[in-house]
């Protein structure tokens, strides 16, 4: 059940919602300032690389991205501690830990113009931790959220991110180049993101 004496960490869940909302915005309208760009086979990280037309507009609309997202996250770490099993606490201290470093990491490291560089290489190995900690962040907390009935609908939530992430995984590496940008964005704006959005509702509810 829901706790109905709402307190500010319940509240400063909702900024899940906007930190999703923000990135979602950054996705969907940044394209508007990157002529011939196409959503469908380009990358998302395109639009905020160093030197792209489209870099000014990502930075306002994701503004709230970063700080609103990692705000939220935190305030579920503050919230859940001593709290449900191991589990499922690890699982959210994971899902944490993979959001500092893609919001540090790519941060850090942007796409290049000219690709190929240290700068580049620094930006697949950011990738390839945000997806190693994805993927175990998700199963731990499917793990321990099957096994207790109140938190059996945010297993579900979490099963539903792993499996996008998959499809997109799959259909990234198998799928026409043409359809790339279309599969990468059932990982990083469904997925990730939308998970934190999930995770943001069920703080503000007092559920978590």
């Amino acid at each position: 059940m829901s706790n109905p004496q709402k307190t500010l960490i319940n509240w400063l869940g909702l900024l899940g919602i906007v930190s999703f909302v923000s990135y979602a915005a950054a996705v969907v309208l940044a394209p508007l300032a990157y002529p011939d760009y196409d959503w469908l086979s380009q990358a998302v990280s395109d639009l905020s690389a160093a030197g792209a037309p489209s870099l000014t507009l990502w930075n306002q609309l994701s503004s709230l991205y970063g700080i609103a997202g990692i705000t939220c996250i935190m305030m579920v770490c503050v919230a859940i501690q001593g709290k449900h099993s191991k589990i499922l606490r690890l699982g959210i201290y994971v899902f944490a830990a993979m959001f500092w470093v893609s919001i540090a990491g790519y941060t850090a490291f942007p796409l290049s113009e000219d690709g190929g560089t240290f700068q580049d290489t620094m930006h697949l190995v950011v990738t390839g931790i945000v997806v190693a900690f994805s993927i175990t962040s998700l199963a731990l907390i499917m793990i321990g959220g099957y096994r207790k009935k109140a938190f059996v609908s945010l297993a579900v939530c979490a099963t539903i991110a792993l499996t996008l992430m998959f499809i997109g995984a799959i259909g990234t590496a198998a799928a026409p180049p043409e359809f790339f940008g279309l599969f990468q964005r059932f990982s990083n704006l469904i997925a990730v993101n939308g998970f934190l959005a999930t995770l943001g509702i069920y703080l503000f509810r007092g559920i978590v």
